[in-house]
């Protein structure tokens, strides 16, 4: 049975006061409250040890990791690190890793596994730019970014997976896909994870929204029957402006 779930990707904000806050605020406001998804962080690498004692209900995770075991790696955070903090979770393939950093699917790959190795919940971000939506190549494109980084798993690992859909023209620009174009394109990755994994595989696997998803449109958001929750970047940085997110379902 697959999970409702808000995560919060806080992106390069915070320092490490206020992301302590942040944090303590935002379980404050969830103790004592019965919510129907799980509620994650997904916070800078150096938030990660000082905030994980702070939080009882809220699971915590990284932005990125590695894609080595370790090594002479300067500036890199391996999953190993990462799980050594009490973080359970981290963003993979985020469209910022990718345009930015030039993180290919084969990149993906790599720290997927070495993400799973090390007990951690991928969370594995899918998505198409403006142009590839406008030429009606969205479906060619997530296809093929899950199936290069994802399709060599077994099922019992895949299932270990969640799944976020990025429009990539919708983040940070003030546009939000419809909840028709989100369910239509979540409904899309679930049969492509049937195709290869079977029917119980697809049902079973969360799919979050992540493009602009805020407190005005959640709802309508996640009433969809293929979406399961939502990554929210700008609105996680606020107690007020996420848990109406989260109180969405």
């Amino acid at each position: 049975m697959r999970k409702n779930i808000v995560a919060g990707n806080w992106k390069m904000n915070n320092s490490l006061q206020e992301g302590l806050t942040l944090a303590k605020d935002l379980q404050k406001a969830l103790n004592g409250k019965t919510v129907n998804c799980d509620v994650i962080v997904c916070t800078p690498f150096i938030h990660l040890a000082s905030i994980a004692p702070e939080l009882t209900s809220i699971g915590l995770g990284a932005q990125n990791c590695a894609d080595k075991v370790s090594g002479a790696y300067t500036g890199e955070v391996s999953a190993a690190m990462i799980a050594s903090t009490g973080a359970k979770y981290v963003i993979i393939g985020h469209s910022e890793r990718r345009a930015y950093y030039g993180e290919t699917n084969a990149i993906l790959k790599e720290k997927v596994l070495l993400a799973l190795a090390n007990g951690l919940t991928p969370i594995f971000c899918i998505g198409e730019v403006l142009a590839e939506r406008e030429s009606g190549s969205q479906n060619a494109v997530v296809e093929k970014q899950i199936r290069e980084s994802l399709f060599d798993l077994s099922v019992a690992d895949f299932g270990k997976i969640v799944l976020a859909y990025e429009p990539v023209w919708a983040i940070g620009t003030g546009k939000t896909a419809t909840s028709a174009q989100a369910q239509e394109m979540h409904a899309f990755i679930r049969k492509t994870v049937e195709a290869k994994y079977g029917k119980q595989a697809a049902e079973d696997v969360s799919i979050l929204y992540g493009g602009s998803c805020n407190a005005g449109n959640a709802a309508e958001l996640f009433a969809n029957p293929d979406v399961d929750g939502g990554l929210i970047g700008g609105a996680s940085l606020s107690v007020e402006k996420f848990l109406p997110i989260v109180e969405a379902f």
